[in-house]
Formats: C-alpha cells, structure tokens, sequence
C-alpha cells in the first residue's frame, strides 16, 4: 500500500463523516483510525489548499499517515455561497437560512465539493476531489446525515436527498465518497 504499513488517521472530530469515510474504506481493505484531534482549519477560498494546510499540520503533530478533508457546499443562485465557509455557515443560519435566502430564487441548482488530503511523514500532501451536482429542496427532509443533507438532492439520485439515505447510499453519490475513493484507489495502488 504504496509503502505504508500502518493505518491511516483521519483528523476530524465528525463522528458522521468518520462513519461514512470508514465505510468506503472497508471497500478498500484500508485501516482507517480516528485521529483524536481536530484539524487546524486556514482561512481560504480553496478547499484543495485547507485540506492540504490540515493533513500536513496533523501529520508533523503525530508523525503518523494522516488524511484531512474540507468540502463546501456551492448554492448557485448565491454566487457560489457558502462554499469554504460551509461549516461557520451551518452553525450560524443553518438550513432554513439557506432556504429563506432561495425563497424567491429560480435556480436552486447547488453542488457539494470535497478535497481530500493525504500526508505521511516526510512527505508534502497529495490531494483528491469529488463533486456532486444537485439542487436544494424546498424543505428538509430526512433525518440521517449531518450539515446540509437534509436540504440537498444529488441529481444522480432518486430523489431523496443525502439525509434520507444510508450512508452506503449516499457515499455512491457523495462528493467526499468519490474523492476518498480517488485517495484509497491511489493508497491500494
């Protein structure tokens, strides 16, 4: 596994999206192990560029094979917002700020972004992305997932959106199943 020998730490405190990287892992016989510790989230407008900033961090800390990611999700209509800034977004307005904001808006295309980096000692990070296109849904439906998935439905679907799926559903489609997969196809090359 491309000369690593001992698992890889995810740095997040979301035991969500542990649940759901972890299940996509298993696919890849990859031993995947919470790193216990936040990552130090940079301030920027590309996800690449925290994701990388965070596994270099956490990986000089622990001296261990550490993988970080940072999504965002892209409203359309609001230019790209929240984007990066996803999470402080959820925290303050949540998702009936988002949909207030598209009350009026005709165009509720959206998309879920992921970055995934991974760094080993000694190394500089390498990253993968994902992508998933949809729209925001005139209101939440669902119970399971975290963030926006109750508002988000993946154009590929259905028609439920993320929180009324499974989280093996949802990881088919999902912007941060396809980009950990990228990382794991890579690993297990």
């Amino acid at each position: 596994m491309r000369g690593l020998e001992t698992a890889v730490y995810f740095a997040t405190l979301n035991k969500g999206k542990y649940a759901e990287v972890a299940e996509v892992a298993t696919e890849f016989g990859v031993r995947l192990k919470p790193l216990r510790r936040g990552k130090m989230e940079i301030q920027s407008d590309d996800l690449r560029e925290i994701a990388s900033f965070a596994a270099k961090e956490a990986c000089v800390a622990t001296l261990r094979p550490v993988v970080a990611d940072d999504s965002g999700f892209f409203v359309h209509a609001l230019g790209g917002f929240p984007g990066p800034y996803s999470a402080y977004v959820f925290r303050t307005i949540g998702n009936n700020g988002i949909l207030r904001l598209l009350r009026s808006a005709g165009n509720r295309a959206a998309s879920f972004q992921a970055a995934v980096a991974f760094c080993k000692p000694n190394a500089e990070p390498i990253c993968f992305s994902g992508t998933v296109n949809g729209a925001v849904v005139r209101r939440p439906k669902g119970i399971r997932g975290f963030g926006f998935d109750p508002i988000f439905m993946p154009n590929e679907g259905d028609g439920r959106t993320f929180a009324e799926m499974s989280a093996k559903e949802k990881n088919r489609f999902s912007h941060r199943g396809r980009a950990f997969r990228k990382l794991f196809e890579w690993l297990t090359m």
